[in-house]
Formats: structure tokens, sequence, C-alpha cells
């Protein structure tokens, strides 16, 4: 997890990059990368760029950022994980092109200069990053297919600033921390802000799998979508009669193995977030098996669960002595959860109801002395194994029925049940019901009446759970 900042004044009107400002969004990030840090501002003071590292591949100080080749017309910087780049560096090297460190980063940089954008199509892995391309006089983009690596930007029509989060650009003292009634609203009905909206009204997400340029003298150019979840599904659909070649869990186990063996690619030791569940179970068992080193497990344990049956602590424990893993149990009392609260809402750079949890286990995985750990977070949903996923589509075909949204107001006592007409005819409707916390009439009385109006019109939260689901994925 390391942190990035790019700033760049593409109009010829706007004042130079003030090294204080790059240098205060950058140190904002420092929790993010504790191991170095970087910054430089191009000769015109148009173009700066930063960088808070978490040292992963080669700690050497080569893998500094940010990084520049030889030539010094390509600098990156870069947050994530390129879990293919032997492949990539190698098929470079074949087309004659010599390296100087051993990192992804020097990789990346190397495709940019090959293939340009086409590069996002032949990375396997999570990042956010900034090209600053001098030749062109621009910059490029990109972010992962999942979103699993951040990146915000806020552009004032003159300057644009990114950064890994929301905090560090307003640390920078220049972006204004204007509340945005749209990111709020979304909060309150899904639990964490949709993106491209932030809490701030100045800034806005780079949206998963997208990438752009910034050009000189023009700004931002048009959103490219590298990649679609949706599309990837459609296509599977599409692929059906091939499915029988091979028994599906079979297919199955070797894929999530493959994907195991990948992230389990570093120069430091990985652990794993271990609970009872079958996500987290079948990952530390993938990975006792496929890892060259044993995987330190890491598990929370509550005292007001200890005896009960909502301890996972002794089943966790137990599959950690049956895969002969090295294995923390981390109790966390009420005290220590009060102390830390003011730190965990520091960290937290945008309102969520999940995060909590993360935060102790990870605060484990660091007192261990560890600073890389694998998560089964994310198997639900991509499995569909909350009851909730599969209520949807039933949810869609009853509300279409005549007389359903009457019926389920007079059978069933639940709030939601009187939007069932309103909602539960569509896919997005019905998804907002089953899995949001609030609905948009109840927002008045949480954040005002103005707010919420200015909020849901400018949200539009049912188009934006359609998106997700666009190309219809069959």
């Amino acid at each position: 997890m390391c942190g990035i900042t790019a700033i760049f004044a593409y109009h010829s009107s706007a004042d130079p990059v003030r090294r204080e400002e790059l240098e205060k969004i950058t140190e904002r990030m420092r929790p993010r990368g504790p191991d170095a840090v970087g910054t430089w501002i191009s000769p015109d003071r148009r173009v700066a760029l930063g960088s808070r590292r978490l040292a992963i591949i080669d700690l050497s100080d080569d893998g500094n950022q940010p990084m520049f080749d030889v030539e010094g017309e390509l600098a990156i910087v870069f947050n994530g994980e390129i879990y293919n780049y032997p492949e990539l560096r190698a098929s470079l090297e074949r087309g004659g092109v010599h390296f100087h460190s051993r990192t992804d980063t020097e990789v990346l940089l190397q495709l940019y200069r090959r293939d340009g954008e086409a590069m996002l199509g032949l990375l396997r892995g999570m990042y956010a990053f900034v090209v600053w391309d001098a030749r062109r006089r621009r910059m490029f983009v990109a972010r992962d297919p999942y979103g699993i690596k951040p990146l915000y930007f806020a552009d004032d029509g003159s300057v644009v600033r990114f950064a890994s989060g929301v905090k560090p650009l307003l640390a920078g003292g220049v972006v204004s921390p204007a509340r945005d009634p749209a990111g709020v609203a979304g909060f309150f009905l899904t639990g964490s802000v949709p993106e491209p909206f932030t809490i701030c009204r100045d800034v806005r997400a780079v949206e998963a799998g997208t990438s752009f340029h910034v050009e000189d003298g023009r700004g931002r150019g048009d959103v490219r979508r590298h990649y679609s979840v949706a599309e990837v599904f459609r296509q599977a659909d599409r692929q059906r009669v091939f499915a029988g070649l091979m028994k599906p869990e079979i297919f199955l186990r070797e894929r999530v193995e493959e994907s195991v063996e990948h992230h389990l690619v570093a120069d430091v030791p990985v652990g794993l977030f271990l609970s009872a569940g079958i996500d987290s179970s079948a990952l530390a068992t993938i990975a006792s098996r496929v890892s060259r080193r044993p995987v330190h497990t890491f598990t929370l344990a509550f005292q007001e669960f200890q005896g009960t049956e909502d301890d996972e602590a002794p089943l966790a424990a137990r599959l950690a002595r049956k895969i002969a893993a090295p294995h923390t149990t981390r109790l966390v009392t009420r005290d220590e959860f009060h102390a830390d609260l003011p730190r965990i809402f520091d960290s937290m750079d945008q309102p969520t109801i999940d995060g909590v949890n993360t935060w102790f286990v990870s605060k484990a995985v660091h007192e261990a002395g560890m600073k890389v750990a694998i998560s089964g977070l994310g198997g639900d949903e991509l499995f569909g194994s909350y009851p909730s996923f599969r209520k949807v589509p039933r949810m869609v075909h009853l509300a279409r029925l005549p007389g359903a949204a009457r019926a389920a107001r007079v059978i069933s006592h639940h709030p939601k049940a009187a939007y069932v007409g309103r909602f539960g005819g569509t896919y997005g409707g019905a998804y907002l019901l089953q899995r949001g916390l609030f609905l948009p009439d109840e927002l008045p009385a949480i954040i005002g009446a103005d707010a919420a109006q200015e909020g849901l019109e400018r949200l539009h939260i049912l188009d934006l759970i359609d998106s997700a689901i666009t190309p219809d994925p069959g």
C-alpha cells in the first residue's frame, strides 16, 4: 500500500506548482508508505510527482519513486502490485529493453513506452498510477479493474491534482473540504460513498477499470473503460457451451490456486487474515500448499464473544494447526476499541460502515513485524454468497406480478415492504431494497430536506447501480 501524488498545472494561466503543497499532500500519506518518500517538480514547475513507498518487491533504493526512464522522458508514480510482471519483463527484454531494477514499477514504465495505453490489457494486478510523458506533455492516469487501489483527483479548470486519498488532497490546503450532498446521500443509502462521487464536492474518484489523459493546455480527456465486470460475465455467459469441457469445481480450484500463488509474490513475508469463514479458510489452505515459506495467519477475537458461538477464534486456530501455519489470535477489548476510535476515524479516508475489523487485524499484522496480508474480502460478492444477492432476482420476478406491491404491504411488516412496487421491479431497485441501509424517502430526516433533494438529484443512485450491470451480464 503506497501513496502517490501528481499535480499538473495544465492551463497557461495556472500558477506554478508549489513545493509546499506537494509535500503536504505526500506527507499526509505517510501511513500508506513508511519505507521511503520522494518528490519531483519539473524545471518549468508545471508538473509535480510524489510518492510514499511501502517496499514489497525489490526492497533496494532502486525501487523508490518517482521513477524515471534513462532518457528522462517518462516518469511514474505507482501504487499496487503487478502479479505478472516477470512475464511482462521477459517480453520487454526480448525486445531489447534493459532494466536497472527488479521492480514491477519499472516494468510499467517500459510497457507504457512500448504500448501506450494499450498496456492496460496486459496487466494482471491491482494498481493506480500516473505517468508523466514529457514527449507529449501529458499525463496518463489509470486504475485497476476492480478499483482495489484508490485514486482521487480535484480539477479546478487549470490545475489537476491526484492523490491516493481524499484527505491528502485536502491537506495540500487548496482543495475545498465542502461536503458533497451526493456523496453524503450515497453513504446513507449504501453504507459507502458510491464512485465517482466522494464526500467532498470538489474531489472525484478515478473510476475502477478506467483511464484518461491530461493534456497540456487542454486538461482532462475522455474517460476510457478498459475493463468491465459485467462484460466479462456476459462473455462467460455466451461461452456456456465450453463449461462442460471441465468439471466446474476443478476449473474453479485451479483458478483460485493460480490467483493465490500470484498474490504471494513478494520480497517480504506475506500474512493472511483468517476467520472461521469459507473464503479465508480456503485461501489459507491453498496458500499453505503453494507458498515457498509458511504463511502466518491472523484472527481477531473479541472480549464480548469469548466462550460463545459467535467466537470465530477457536475454529480459526484449529484450521491453522491443521495446515501448520504460524498463527496469532489477537484479542480486542472494549477499552482498546474506544482508545483506537480517533485513529480509526483519522485513517478512514471516507465514511464507510466497514473497516473497523480490518483496522484491528491489520494492527495485529503490523505488531508481528509484517506489512503484507492476503484477505478473503470480496469472495461473498464474487460468488453471491449472501442470501440478499439471491433474493434480488426473486424480488424482481415477484414485483412484476399483478398485485405484488399491495400484497407485500399486507403480508410483510418490514419497513421496506412499502417500496416493493416502486423499486422491486428492476434489478437496480431490488438491489437497493435488499442491500441498502436507508431509502431515498428517509434521507430528509437524516441530512435535511435541501441536502437530500440536491444529493439524490445528482447521485442518481439507481443509474449508478444499473451501470454496474451494463451490459447485461446474462
